[in-house]
């Protein structure tokens, strides 16, 4: 008998909707007969050119980011740039669980988070200097700034100049991670990180010009931390959001150069929201009326959007895991295990009384994998290099599971 499927409700926004896709090869009687059994698979090697890459490219971020945190020394002072980023800490640890939670279902590869990290906290303020020291040289030129110039920079200068220094980090990604870039929630893990790192070296200089300016901590060093430490410490997650959600989207439709098109249709929200945040504070009077009466829906209907991406990679993972049960390969009762929320605690509770934890865990999230695997085979994105992870990955899956059956732990997935 056919268990319920937890997530036949959800609407299939993906780009598989309404796709007949051929089944998985039917999977070995000795391996049918074993699905459902624990199992721990490793993870899966990537390519040894990538990883080099990869490490060269946080390398050169981390010179950069170097290099700006020196920058902030020269102007700041050792102490003002201390205090500075030790309370700008606290705003990148909300940041820090926040994307946490978000990326918990299928966690992005670390190299990937750092350099996003390193790209936003680093180049993207890099890139912003830059083009205000260039922006400030025209106008002196022109005679000095006049009286709207400031709203100009807060409201037109830096939120196109910053969001495209922090979605091209995303853009990047896109480009050299594609097999980890599977959808719109990878895309808001990305930007989170690139908008996390930028806010971050952001909130030091703010913090500690503050500090130099009121010669140490007093109220208005308190009033800035509370409004862009506590109260704000997402805004430049939720603009940014935009593009990675932009390009999670054309990781599922389209190819690396039609992402540039995808790039700037997130792009322009991205600036208006920006925009709308810094240009606000110029025009009313009552900031904390205004923040909790637009900017608190504003946060609302963002975690609902999150919410509303990670039902569809829920759904993403039953639907493909399914095809593979109905080759043989998983137990159609251990599907609904690894595809709900409520299934996987349930499962990592059971492997927590048995010593297992971390085992569950590798395999929770290998298995879902596998099926983002399925569903850039589906799909025809990276087809080839998609082939080769599903056969590794179920390779992989048989081998972990007759291993763990032989040691008389032949135990269901399915809690008791």
């Amino acid at each position: 008998m056919t268990p319920p499927q937890p997530t036949e409700s959800t609407t299939d926004y993906t780009a598989s909707a309404g796709v007949s896709p051929a089944q998985p090869g039917t999977a070995p009687a000795e391996v049918a007969s074993t699905a459902g059994i624990a199992t721990i698979p490793p993870t899966v090697p990537g390519s040894a050119a990538r990883a080099v890459l990869a490490v060269v490219g946080i390398i050169l971020l981390s010179l950069v980011t170097l290099f700006v945190a020196v920058y902030l020394v020269a102007g700041l002072g050792v102490n003002a740039f201390a205090i500075g980023g030790i309370m700008a800490l606290i705003p990148l640890a909300i940041v820090f669980f926040g994307v946490r939670w978000i990326d918990k279902w299928e966690p992005e590869p670390r190299a990937a988070v750092v350099f996003a990290f390193l790209w936003g906290a680093g180049v993207s303020v890099l890139l912003a200097l830059l083009v205000g020291a260039e922006i400030d040289n025209v106008i002196t030129s022109m005679g000095g700034p006049g009286p709207g110039y400031e709203f100009f920079a807060a409201a037109i200068q830096a939120p196109i100049v910053e969001e495209f220094g922090k979605g091209l980090g995303v853009l990047i990604i896109f480009w050299a991670a594609r097999r980890h870039f599977d959808g719109p929630v990878d895309g808001i893990v990305y930007a989170a990180w690139v908008a996390g790192g930028f806010a971050f070296t952001e909130n030091i200089l703010y913090f500690g010009s503050q500090l130099v300016e009121a010669g140490g901590v007093d109220g208005s060093v308190v009033q800035i931390f509370l409004v862009r430490g506590i109260m704000s410490p997402f805004a430049h997650v939720m603009f940014t959001a935009f593009v990675g959600i932009a390009l999670g989207i054309a990781a599922r439709r389209s190819s690396a150069l039609g992402a540039i098109g995808y790039f700037i249709l997130g792009l322009i929200p991205a600036i208006l929201l920006h925009a709308f945040w810094n240009g606000a504070l110029y025009f009313v009077s009552n900031f904390f009326g205004y923040y909790v009466l637009v900017q608190v829906p504003l946060f609302i209907g963002a975690i609902g959007l999150v919410v509303f991406f990670r039902r569809q990679e829920s759904k993403l993972t039953h639907d493909r895991l399914a095809e593979y049960a109905a080759a043989g390969w998983f137990d159609p009762e251990e599907v609904n295990v690894i595809a709900t929320p409520t299934g996987r605690r349930q499962a990592l509770a059971w492997a927590r009384s048995r010593g297992k934890r971390a085992e569950m865990k590798r395999y929770l999230q290998a298995a879902t994998r596998l099926a983002f695997a399925r569903q850039r085979i589906i799909t025809g994105r990276g087809r080839r290099t998609a082939e080769a992870d599903e056969a590794l990955l179920l390779t992989t899956v048989v081998d972990y599971r007759r291993a763990l059956a032989s040691d008389g732990s032949a135990a269901s997935t399915q809690p008791v």
